[in-house]
């Protein structure tokens, strides 16, 4: 059995249309009268947008309704999920905790409330039914005020039971005039000895070259191999990995052929730069993993060698992987074990090579 990492999956993003239009329907009447039927709703739910700022304002529809009295069932559909549907054996779920609070409480008091929510998803991550290693990363936000984004970092250094890293969110294009204060954040957070991803070089809007130093992965830079490639051996030098989420790229505008990744691809294997392959908001998309694999196979954008080159990208960056190899390794050891207890060398190895 092949399993896999998940490193970019935005909770906000992550509830598949039949559940959430389903949670609608139960509890949440002006909502259930706007989507009455299904199949309108899927349609407005995941249809490609003109821009990124319009996608990103699909998440507040979500955001809305994960409280803290709703976080666990979301939660517990999205582990079901990706451990049956997606063969995940890691996975690391980002959000901005502040979204989740009661917007009745001041801010101050938001920012308190911001440790429960933490402590409510980690606590409805782990689940003995389906046994998924998982963390969280606290996303800033480009919308958000300082002393809230200084909050979030303070927060993750707080709860590393839990938390794996921080991240900058809320479209790539805000950031400009807030670029000193986002540099401050971070390097806040590498002070405080917490791991680093953040949205950037997504868009040609984007791209800032003074976040790179500060992020240990970077999420999305499409832009890096495609508009500044001579900063990929920096990235090769520093051990920097790109998280790039194919199916986005085609819901937001930023591309308008997915083909065109296969230069993203191409570039990074030839400076040395890790991929790993991820769905961003796959309830959004209404795409799971594997068909991101898939997919990426069936537009010849990679083979097979390079997908297994990005799987394994994958587990060496994860934040919070707590052993030296993937799955597929570890099972293959076990078969091998089997092997030599058993002697029953043929079907043995009929199940080595299956796990390979």
């Amino acid at each position: 059995m092949a399993l896999y990492a998940e490193l970019h999956r935005h909770l906000g993003g992550s509830v598949v249309p039949r559940i959430l239009w389903r949670y609608f329907q139960r509890s949440d009447a002006n909502l259930a009268d706007r989507f009455p039927e299904y199949a309108s709703f899927e349609d407005f739910y995941t249809k490609p947008r003109n821009t990124l700022d319009e996608y990103l304002e699909l998440h507040t529809l979500v955001e809305g309704v994960q409280t803290t009295q709703t976080l666990p069932y979301f939660i517990s559909r999205l582990i079901r999920g990706a451990y049956i549907f997606e063969n995940l054996a890691y996975l690391e779920i980002r959000y901005t905790p502040y979204l989740r609070t009661s917007p009745q409480l001041s801010q101050s008091e938001r920012i308190d409330q911001m440790a429960e929510i933490v402590e409510i998803v980690g606590k409805a991550t782990q689940t003995k039914e389906y046994p998924i290693i998982t963390s969280q990363i606290l996303c800033m936000h480009s919308r958000l005020p300082y002393e809230v984004n200084r909050a979030i970092v303070e927060l993750a250094a707080q709860s590393k039971g839990y938390v794996c890293a921080v991240d900058l969110a809320g479209g790539d294009a805000h950031y400009a005039e807030r670029l000193d204060e986002f540099v401050e954040l971070y390097a806040l957070a590498r002070s405080l000895d917490l791991k680093t991803t953040g949205h950037v070089y997504e868009t040609q809007s984007g791209c800032y070259p003074e976040l790179i130093p500060y992020l240990m992965r970077i999420g999305h830079g499409i832009q890096i191999p495609l508009q500044y490639p001579e900063l990929l051996s920096e990235l090769a030098a520093n051990g920097q990995c790109l998280e790039v989420c194919p199916t986005t790229y085609l819901k937001t505008g930023t591309l308008e052929d997915i083909r065109q990744l296969k230069l993203v691809f191409d570039r990074c294997f030839d400076a040395g730069v890790d991929i790993a392959i991820c769905t961003d908001n796959a309830g959004l998309h209404n795409v799971r993993l594997p068909f991101e694999y898939e997919n990426l196979l069936t537009y010849d954008i990679i083979g097979f060698e390079e997908l297994q080159a990005c799987q394994d990208a994958a587990f060496r960056h994860a934040f919070a992987w707590p052993y030296q190899q993937r799955p597929a390794s570890l099972l293959n050891g076990l078969f091998q074990a089997s092997i030599n207890d058993t002697g029953n060398g043929s079907l043995g190895r009929e199940f080595a090579e299956i796990a390979d």
